[in-house]
């Protein structure tokens, strides 16, 4: 098995087939870019502290520290308390299957066609251009997905959860604090897409003509609905959004305990008529990390 100790900066390209890819570091940022070439290439820019192992075995690409399993990642400690930090570049055949765990580190996985899963701690993650299954987990990192077409789930803590120019069949995302922003691609197929927090806030813009069946509701949060088609009810407390857009062909089911709910309206395209539009409702202040309602999840920004 050829293996590898890079203490230094240092470039290595892969001749064999490489069909999985796994990383896992602390510290620094990890680029992976999915490519049409049959071969895959590492750069490390920077690195400081303990060396990274690098192996290839039965077309699997493992860049990782020793000490720094897959499993338990969320909960490891570095008993021995040495300062890391590193600068991953990795370039991949599109179709690997990318793997990749980080601890206080920023990751960027953009291009690859196969299933996707990052776990981290904190330090951000961004997602683009991604056809396979996609699964991201943190604790306190924010997850921004844009142009993501596979199915997507994430899930957070106290971590943002931002979807831009979402076509995905299913999306999934849970929070505990974090907000959780949807916009929708109005060229995608019905999605079916399921949101649940505890107190963070759910801003959802859907595409013109929208075309769900919607169930949303809050226990002691606010709701702010910009659908006519869609009822809201319980005035007092718990509230409720549900109701038919379209035909009703995908489905969002969105719930918050004391989280605030905006479903927002994606102004028609240059060539559809205004006439129906309505304007978008104000919302609380605190929707959308302080923006108003009506600017949208176009707020956030993605690598």
């Amino acid at each position: 098995m050829p293996e590898w100790s890079v203490t230094e900066p240092r470039k290595l390209t892969f001749d064999d087939p490489v069909t999985a890819l796994h990383v896992r570091v602390v510290n620094g940022t990890v680029n992976v870019v999915g490519t049409d070439e049959g071969s895959a290439r590492l750069e490390v820019s920077d690195i400081e502290g303990p060396p990274l192992t690098v192996t290839q075995e039965d077309g699997t690409l493992t860049v990782a520290y020793d000490d720094l399993p897959w499993k338990g990642l969320l909960k490891w400690l570095d008993r021995k308390g040495r300062r890391r930090n590193v600068l991953v570049s990795l370039a991949v055949p599109a179709g690997t299957r990318v793997e990749v765990g980080v601890i206080g580190a920023t990751a960027v996985v953009s291009g690859v066609d196969g299933r996707t899963e990052v776990k981290g701690v904190s330090g951000d993650t961004t997602l683009v251009g991604l056809s396979g299954p996609v699964r991201a987990t943190t604790v306190s990192g924010n997850v921004a997905a844009q142009a993501v077409t596979g199915a997507l789930r994430m899930s957070s803590v106290s971590g943002d959860l931002t979807v831009i120019e979402g076509s995905c069949a299913t999306v999934r995302a849970e929070s505990v604090s974090g907000s959780i922003v949807l916009d929708l691609n109005p060229a995608g197929s019905p999605t079916e897409v399921g949101l649940t927090s505890v107190s963070g806030e759910i801003a959802v813009r859907l595409p013109h003509p929208a075309d769900a069946e919607v169930e949303a509701g809050t226990a002691s949060g606010t709701i702010s609905n910009a659908f006519d088609d869609l009822r809201v009810s319980g005035p007092w407390g718990a509230q409720r959004i549900t109701g038919r857009l379209g035909e009703g062909n995908g489905r969002l089911k969105a719930t918050t305990v004391s989280g605030s709910i905006a479903l927002l309206r994606r102004p028609p395209s240059k060539d559809e008529p205004w006439e129906d539009e309505q304007p978008e409702p104000a919302v609380s202040a605190g929707t959308m990390s302080g923006h108003h309602a009506s600017d949208g999840p176009n707020d956030k920004k993605v690598l």
